[in-house]
């Protein structure tokens, strides 16, 4: 457990956001969760569509708040609580996939800058992959791992575990699971994507 705890050291850090950029995705590195929810505000515009998809890494610095509670935004999560999904739930499906702004965060990013997110629903997966304009992900760096095959570990040994204890107090589920997992190797479309690496332990 505590091997997937670890900050990664600069040298790391700058390594792995190089290779991002190589790969299409916007990548830089914040000290802590405070500037990197500055920063997320800085880059969203009053009024905008906003998606805050399920993540312990937004809550942790309270964005998900801000975005959906202060009036400033356009709030999509806001907007698919009053909705009814056994009534409504092709047009919640419909709207949570391809909002204007996606904030959220991933589960490993490898030092070749390949980006892996797992998911049991796979609801915020159509706006990662293609379908939401701008997409901005807050990753703590003990998230940084050496290849594709460390990070698959990481989800199913690390991630999994504590989303399991999540979901287990969230919803009283007895367990999630990796049901889908989304691999980004580089993104075709330019500024689309944006990782914002913090030097703290933010999220799992």
């Amino acid at each position: 457990m505590k091997k997937w705890e670890k900050l990664a050291p600069s040298q790391i850090i700058k390594k792995t956001i190089d290779a991002l950029k190589q790969n299409g995705i916007d990548a830089f590195v914040v000290d802590t969760g405070q500037k990197v929810r500055k920063e997320i505000l800085t880059r969203i515009p009053e009024g905008a569509e906003v998606m805050t998809m399920t993540s312990a890494t937004l809550d942790a610095i309270g964005v998900p708040d801000e975005i959906n509670e202060s009036g400033k935004y356009n709030s999509i999560r806001k907007k698919l609580m009053s909705m009814d999904r056994a009534t409504q739930g092709h047009r919640i499906n419909k709207l949570g996939a391809a909002p204007e702004y996606t904030i959220g965060s991933v589960h490993a990013v490898t030092e070749d800058g390949i980006v892996l997110i797992a998911s049991n629903t796979g609801s915020q997966l159509s706006a990662y992959v293609h379908s939401s304009a701008h997409v901005i992900w807050v990753v703590g760096t003990q998230k940084i791992v050496k290849n594709l095959d460390e990070g698959i570990k990481r989800i199913y040994n690390h991630t999994l575990l504590l989303e399991n204890k999540r979901v287990q107090k969230a919803y009283g589920m007895p367990e999630s699971f990796v049901s889908k997992l989304l691999i980004i190797n580089r993104e075709v479309s330019p500024n689309r994507l944006t990782l914002i690496f913090v030097k703290e332990k933010l999220g799992f």
